[in-house]
């Protein structure tokens, strides 16, 4: 499994951006894909994640309502549209691979940085 991130920029609080992963490599009927994310001085943690299967997702209390995770069957790409960003969604942007029943991600992609200014 290939996973490339891309989309990450510097933004103003409150407005949106972006993030796409493209996959490769098999085929993901039986994944789940997620977004995690790394700010200076701290650990990873989780974002958000869709079952490629069927479509159902969960969210990080601290972007629920915000962020909007998505895939397209088609071109193999996640999606994670960030909307009213905070200068807390600062960080590293990682988007990562694990069969459905597989305890951890096993396969992840570079990170895409995300800044966002005040």
């Amino acid at each position: 499994v290939q996973l490339q991130a891309s989309g990450g920029g510097l933004v103003q609080a409150g407005n949106s951006l972006r993030l796409s992963c493209a996959a490769s490599g098999r085929t993901f009927n039986n994944y789940v894909m997620a977004w995690f994310r790394q700010a200076p001085g701290k650990e990873r943690e989780f974002v958000a994640d869709i079952r490629w299967n069927g479509g159902s997702t969960t969210y990080a209390d601290s972007v629920k309502g915000r962020f909007t995770i998505s895939r397209d069957n088609a071109k193999n790409t996640v999606y994670l549209q960030m909307n009213s960003l905070k200068p807390e969604d600062t960080a590293l942007y990682y988007c990562a691979a694990k069969l459905v029943l597989a305890g951890t991600y096993f396969w992840w992609g570079q990170g895409t940085l995300v800044t966002v200014s005040s």
